[in-house]
């Protein structure tokens, strides 16, 4: 690793780099998921809710399926699903806050005002109605997701946008009569990247956090397809006699959500010591 990454990533502390170190073990652990693919899906009765064991190492679940197997082949699905439905919350938030902090006026008010009727709906209630009305993909989970967090990331946006725009560049590039697309791609977006991938950070946490709530109530991702919480939502009815069907998916569960976050706070703390916009 060299150059400005290389300075980046020694500025992170050293929370910020166990949790990039567990990110990208994840994903690691996702490319290598097909391997586990068959015992995953692979039913045997007789085997049903066994406890953990050198030959299952996290227990069996209510039909068989070996769980560490399960775990291990929803992980993509769950990262996956949780990086694009943070990606689609990002690009709308900042194509709605960019805009509005940069024209101003009219347009922010109007754009404004729909982030704030956007943000006065509880976030579960409109992901489970857009869940509902949508058809059951890992497509429209990302949607669902994705369309209901952006307000946040557009305020964020909006904000940083503001900040950038007083700076005497963004002043100079408007007297030489750059247009707003220039101005907001090659002016703006570099100085505020940096915020906007913590807030990205906090946003993959989030998106992972719904997909398994949406999945444990049973209108997150259609069968075969297997997710956390996924494997989670057969829990509740086996927890007195298999403990280990509720812990190890929460488990991965909580420590990619908090990996995500620590990396989030890590990636913030270095994005200030750099010194702001430049």
């Amino acid at each position: 690793m060299s150059g400005s990454a290389g300075r980046f990533f020694r500025l992170l502390p050293g929370s910020g780099r166990v949790a990039l170190g567990i990110v990208v073990g994840l994903w690691i652990v996702a490319a290598f998921s097909p391997v586990a693919s068959r015992s995953a899906s692979d039913i045997r009765l007789e085997n049903r809710l066994l406890p953990p064991s050198t030959a299952h190492l996290f227990g069996t679940d209510d039909l068989g399926r070996d769980l560490f197997a399960r775990v291990v082949v929803a992980t993509p699905i769950s990262l996956a699903i949780g990086l694009t439905a943070a990606a689609v919350s990002l690009l709308v938030g900042f194509a709605v806050g960019g805009l509005s902090g940069y024209l101003g006026g009219a347009v922010d008010l109007l754009l404004s005002r729909l982030v704030e009727v956007v943000l006065c709906f509880p976030v579960l209630f409109l992901l489970l109605a857009l869940a509902a009305f949508l058809p059951p993909s890992p497509a429209a989970i990302i949607l669902a997701i994705g369309l209901t967090t952006w307000p946040g990331d557009a305020r964020y946006a909006r904000a940083e946008i503001l900040k950038a725009k007083s700076l005497d560049y963004t002043r100079a590039a408007k007297v030489a009569g750059a247009s707003t697309s220039r101005i907001l791609l090659r002016h703006l977006l570099p100085n505020v990247l940096a915020p906007l991938l913590v807030s990205a950070a906090f946003g993959v946490a989030w998106a992972i956090l719904a997909e398994a709530a949406l999945s444990f109530l049973g209108v997150g991702l259609p069968a075969p397809a297997t997710s956390w919480g996924g494997i989670l939502s057969a829990a509740p009815a086996y927890i007195e006699q298999a403990w280990w069907m509720a812990l190890f998916p929460g488990l991965a569960l909580f420590l990619t959500v908090s990996a995500y976050n620590l990396l989030a706070e890590g990636l913030r703390r270095a994005s200030t010591e750099r010194g702001g916009y430049r």
